[in-house]
């Protein structure tokens, strides 16, 4: 028991850690943000500075959502956990405190615009009107992902470009490749733990609108 407790108490801290620093909590009125026509967002983390550049016309929903969670510090401290060479880089928010508040606003399905080329980013989704807060970067030429058919969607949208730091995305360590996944549900309930079984995962330091 005692040790079992412990463990909250060390998750707890951990995920006050993690997740915690700096985060707004959420407001409904967010949501009729709408982004500029072109902005560009920094991301601090791990391993270096990148930017990356949104074009609201490629795809318009996901430009102001993007636009809305950077701006309220949504992805502050989330964690790069799926990193395939060559394929993508993903990453989302995990905090049990601030995800839920935003899950139930789904976006509905956008027309591919922009091919899915290296250093471009989309929303990963997992059905009909699931994209809202897990995205992903291209680390490879994916035009298959324009086009492929996935529980009854077609293609995955991009709406901005990585234009400085792209060496710095490319570095985001890889070595857990298919062992993380399944493992979600722990970052979740316990993050002291997933970083336990998961210490090299690098992270978003800070996220901001640069511009």
């Amino acid at each position: 028991m005692k040790r079992a407790g412990n463990i909250f108490f060390r998750s707890l801290v951990f995920a006050m850690l993690l997740f915690g620093c700096a985060r707004s909590s959420f407001k409904q009125k967010w949501l009729k943000e709408e982004s500029p026509s072109n902005y560009i967002a920094r991301f601090e983390t791990t391993k270096g500075i990148f930017e990356v550049e949104i074009t609201r016309e490629w795809s318009p929903l996901a430009a102001d959502r993007f636009y809305q969670t950077v701006k309220h510090r949504f992805y502050n401290g989330t964690l790069f956990y799926r990193v395939v060479p060559k394929f993508v880089v993903q990453w989302g928010n995990n905090d049990t405190t601030v995800f839920p508040k935003w899950r139930p606003y789904k976006l509905p399905d956008e027309p591919v615009v922009q091919s899915n080329l290296r250093g471009y980013m989309s929303y990963a989704r997992s059905g009909k009107e699931t994209r809202g807060s897990t995205l992903f970067i291209n680390l490879n030429d994916n035009p298959r992902l324009d086009t492929v058919m996935a529980n009854g969607v077609k293609g995955y949208p991009p709406f901005g470009k990585v234009i400085k730091g792209m060496e710095v995305v490319d570095s985001l360590y890889a070595g857990y490749e298919g062992k993380i996944m399944s493992k979600l549900d722990t970052l979740q309930k316990y993050p002291a733990l997933f970083m336990k079984q998961f210490p090299k995962l690098d992270k978003i330091n800070k996220a901001y609108i640069l511009r």
